[in-house]
């Protein structure tokens, strides 16, 4: 577990520090950690601003112990759970946007504002699209790569877009926010970009290869 808790401490108190754990992720997802007070967070979570530091030590300890309780216990025990890679878990979560939309808010801050364990968190979704992309290619599913590294790159960009850029993604496909009517519309077209490629020839491909290896 991410909390450091003291031993003697009672389940009530262990309600309560999932009670602040869960509304400092809200608050930080969206309002980021400069402008989330402690005092804001302990009104969320219907505590005292002191039982907040007693839990937690202060907001920046906070701060890590939801960094750990979304990249680790969030993630790797419902990956774990499901039996599913990181990417089918969270297309899994935005089938249900609104359900999980606090970790989604709070993902995105994580991986965008160059944190250590958003950093750890994003090596991490590329290292398991690495391994999906190499069973795939083994089981005869997927295309085998010339750099499967990069690729699983490029493939965890595009599994992300939709979180990262949600309010853009939301806005040119003329939804309020990025609702299961948006994600809805974009399931079949990205399914079929993944299934049948962008081009219908390889002439850009091979144009590529020639280049790479310096031909004319």
């Amino acid at each position: 577990m991410c909390s450091v808790a003291p031993a003697e401490t009672t389940a009530p108190d262990l309600t309560a520090r999932a009670r602040i754990r869960a509304a400092a992720i809200h608050l930080f997802g969206r309002n980021g950690i400069k402008g989330t007070s402690v005092r804001a967070i302990a009104t969320e979570a219907d505590v005292s601003p002191g039982l907040v530091i007693h839990h937690f030590g202060s907001k920046e300890e906070l701060k890590l112990a939801c960094d750990r309780y979304v990249s680790r216990e969030l993630i790797d025990t419902e990956v774990a759970a499901s039996e599913r890679d990181l990417i089918g878990t969270m297309q899994r979560w935005l089938a249900e946007p609104e359900a999980f939309r606090p970790e989604f808010d709070y993902l995105s801050r994580m991986i965008t504002e160059g944190s250590e364990t958003g950093d750890t968190l994003f090596d991490g979704l590329v290292d398991r699209t690495e391994e999906m992309l190499i069973q795939g290619a083994d089981a005869g599913q997927m295309t085998r790569f010339s750099d499967v590294r990069t690729a699983a790159l490029i493939v965890a960009l595009m599994g992300l877009a939709p979180l990262l850029m949600a309010r853009q993604v939301s806005r040119a496909l003329g939804e309020d926010g990025l609702t299961a009517a948006a994600l809805q519309k974009l399931a079949l077209p990205s399914m079929e970009l993944y299934t049948h490629g962008l081009y219908s020839g390889t002439e850009l491909l091979e144009a590529t290869r020639a280049a790479m290896k310096g031909d004319d």
